[in-house]
């Protein structure tokens, strides 16, 4: 287990390797700096992904104290309960209440009538990278693009989405594995401003509705299908922060994986009908969520070990989509892979609502650039961000 160290920069740079000995080791492994139980296979987190046994959150069932878990700090409050108030660390009932009222807004045909407005998007972010003759892919393109789609469709006017990506990033950090105290004063921060921002645009929206779908959710409030007002604004940060923190790291990640890979980019680039198998395996090859945590409601046992109520166990999604039993070759990169069952969306009641807009964001965005900057090279080598759980890069530095 000596390789598995998520606060090493050579591990952070390529964890595959570490994954493969923990593959080799067993089935799952009591890691003792975070306490936490390390699941690497593939079949083992797709099982347990849909194992009802586990949850996101198991304050619907226990106190802390009978949980054997101690509450969070008093001043981590506002993020705590803007965080454990969103669908995504929620269990039924209220799980399944609020993501039956927003899968309306993420429906195909809702998502299909999305996708000339984000072809577009990306259209005009890459015309915008070719005239200036370069710059950095994450901030010019990435960024940008998925950030544009939620704030629309949330809302949120053009004038006010500056601070977004901010907040999201701040908040995000609490997700990493051990924050510090300082990683969690700004998520407390951004918490509350973002919160704060949000009530005053549901405030604005109950007066004058839209089509959006902050109004959406006002008027299922009106109806009697019922949204508390923080439901509400837990629902659109999570919705802001999932839906375009994957989308950002997918697309930068991938094309840093291109780049190192120029008989792949050379053949994506020859035949663009390669866009959408090239996407799913760029996100298998290199996952943008690495790990993904659960609670352990009732005694569950793992290959003869006997993993007791109250542990938490972190699914290692980026060893699972490497796990050679699932995947044939799998630290080669192949754009063609036709069976590609990766689990970088997740799997059960928390499969990722947005994954449909997510890979129309990612064909988009690498469309426009093999079609308008078939030359896009590296300009620099990247930096990486000093996250494990959300895998992402500094920049990335391109010429055209």
């Amino acid at each position: 287990m000596a390789a598995f160290d998520p606060w090493d920069p050579a591990f952070l740079a390529d964890p595959y390797p570490a994954y493969a000995e923990l593959r080799a080791q067993g089935r799952v492994h009591y890691y003792e700096p975070t306490g936490q139980w390390l699941v690497p296979h593939h079949a083992d987190v797709s099982a347990l992904l849909r194992d009802r046994r586990l949850g996101r959150t198991y304050q619907h069932r226990f106190t802390h104290e009978d949980f054997g878990r101690t509450a969070p700090p008093a001043e981590q409050e506002p993020f705590h309960v803007l965080n454990d108030h969103g669908m995504l660390d929620l269990e039924p009932p209220d799980h399944t209440r609020i993501r039956r009222l927003v899968s309306k807004a993420f429906t195909p045909r809702t998502v299909e009538q999305l996708k000339p407005y984000v072809y577009k998007l990306a259209n005009d972010l890459v015309a915008g990278l070719v005239e200036a003759g370069g710059g950095d892919l994450l901030t010019d393109v990435a960024e940008p693009l998925p950030v544009a789609v939620i704030a629309e469709m949330l809302g949120i006017p053009e004038s006010d989405r500056a601070p977004l990506r901010p907040w999201s990033a701040d908040i995000c950090g609490m997700y990493e594995l051990n924050p510090s105290e300082e990683t969690a004063a700004r998520a407390v921060r951004a918490s509350v401003e973002f919160s704060e921002y949000l009530r005053e645009l549901i405030e604005v929206r109950r007066k004058e509705p839209g089509e959006d779908l902050i109004s959406g959710l006002i008027a299922a409030y009106d109806e009697g299908d019922r949204l508390t007002e923080q439901e509400m604004i837990s629902t659109c940060v999570l919705l802001l922060n999932a839906g375009h923190e994957a989308t950002v790291n997918s697309t930068v990640n991938g094309w840093w994986t291109l780049f190192r890979h120029p008989d792949q980019l050379a053949a994506l680039r020859a035949d663009h009908t390669l866009v959408p198998s090239a996407v799913e395996e760029l996100m298998r090859y290199d996952t943008p969520l690495q790990l993904f945590e659960r609670w352990v409601l009732d005694d569950i046992e793992i290959a003869g070990t006997t993993i007791p109520r109250g542990s938490e166990i972190a699914m290692l999604f980026g060893s699972a989509n490497h796990d050679p039993e699932v995947f044939q070759d799998p630290e080669r990169l192949d754009l063609t892979r036709a069976d590609n069952p990766h689990i970088s969306f997740s799997a059960g009641i928390h499969y990722c609502i947005g994954a449909p807009l997510a890979r129309i964001e990612l064909a988009a965005s690498m469309t426009a650039l093999l079609t308008k900057a078939p030359t896009l090279s590296l300009a620099a080598e990247p930096g990486r961000k000093p996250n494990f759980v959300i895998r992402g890069l500094e920049g990335l530095s391109v010429a055209v």
